[in-house]
């Protein structure tokens, strides 16, 4: 696959090989370009894609695809800065790896949305794994979320 841009390979254990985006702004970047783009948070698509199905938590329900979260800006957003979306929506699920697993970690696809999960996430199917979203990048995510005038915090039932 061609790096398209987003950035440097990685080899991953259990994943094909990946680009990586490197930064807040070439996130923002990616998402100015470019729609009906997710974000998982998971293992990795070595790890999803041989079933590409979610479980609930709770119940433990197989669910019709994977949950995943949309990254593509919202109309009301306006022209306020894809940076700072982009950064809500990796911080809201940043707490991941430290109470699921430690090898979680965020990834860029695309994917058809085929229904919604128990927390109204998107489950996705048809996925097309284009890069792995970096330790910096969560970095800058959490520093442009406390740069904000109103405290927020991630979606961690666990706090």
């Amino acid at each position: 696959m061609d790096s398209g841009g987003y950035g440097r390979y990685v080899n991953q254990p259990n994943t094909s090989r990946l680009p990586s985006i490197d930064s807040l702004d070439e996130l923002a970047d990616v998402l100015a370009r470019d729609r009906g783009l997710y974000v998982r948070w998971s293992r990795g698509p070595g790890v999803d894609l041989p079933d590409v199905s979610s479980r609930d938590d709770l119940t433990g329900v197989p669910l019709p695809g994977l949950s995943a979260n949309s990254l593509d800006a919202e109309p009301w957003w306006g022209e306020r800065p894809l940076h700072t979306w982009a950064a809500r929506r990796l911080y809201d699920y940043s707490h991941l790896p430290r109470v699921k697993d430690p090898r979680v970690r965020p990834w860029l696809l695309r994917g058809r949305e085929v229904g919604r999960g128990p927390d109204n996430e998107p489950l996705v199917t048809d996925v097309e794994p284009l890069g792995w979203i970096s330790d910096r990048v969560i970095e800058e995510a959490a520093s442009e979320v406390e740069r904000q005038p109103n405290g927020w915090g991630p979606l961690d039932r666990h706090a």
